[in-house]
C-alpha cells in the first residue's frame, strides 16, 4: 500500500476530539487491532493548521503511542504521520480518500507549561 510521508514541522496541530477506540465493524462492535503488534488501534481527531489552512484530520494510532494527556485543545506531537490513499467498492459506489496514521500522538502541554512564558 503506498504511503506518503507527512512534514509536521510547520503545523500546528491540537488534539480536536479526545482519542476513541477505532470501530472495525459499525454492526458487531468489534474494535480495531493492529495487525504487527496485536496492539487497539485508536482514533484521534486533531487541527491541523499549515499554511494559512486548518483542517480536522482523524488519525489512527496504536494505543500505545498515546502519551499525555489528550484533552481537547492539547498541543500535539504527530510521529510518523503517513497520509495512505484508499479506494473501495461499496454496494457498486466507488469511494475513495486518504487515511492519517501516526505511529505516536504525544502531549506537548507539560513541555510547553515546562519551557514558561516567552519574552515578548
Amino acid at each position: 500500500m503506498r504511503q506518503i510521508p507527512v512534514d509536521t514541522s510547520a503545523a500546528i496541530v491540537m488534539v480536536a476530539k479526545t482519542p476513541q477506540p477505532k470501530v472495525k465493524d459499525r454492526r458487531t462492535g468489534e474494535i480495531a487491532m493492529d495487525i504487527e503488534s496485536g496492539a487497539k488501534l485508536m482514533t484521534v481527531d486533531v487541527m491541523f493548521a499549515a499554511n494559512e489552512e486548518v483542517e480536522i484530520l482523524s488519525i489512527t494510532v496504536p494505543e500505545p503511542g498515546i502519551s499525555g494527556e489528550l484533552a481537547m485543545g492539547t498541543p500535539v506531537a504527530l510521529t510518523g504521520l503517513v497520509a495512505r490513499p484508499w479506494e473501495n467498492d461499496f454496494n457498486g459506489q466507488k469511494r475513495h480518500g486518504i487515511a492519517f496514521r501516526a505511529v505516536a500522538v504525544t502531549s506537548l502541554a507539560n513541555v510547553n507549561a515546562a519551557a514558561g512564558p516567552k519574552a515578548a
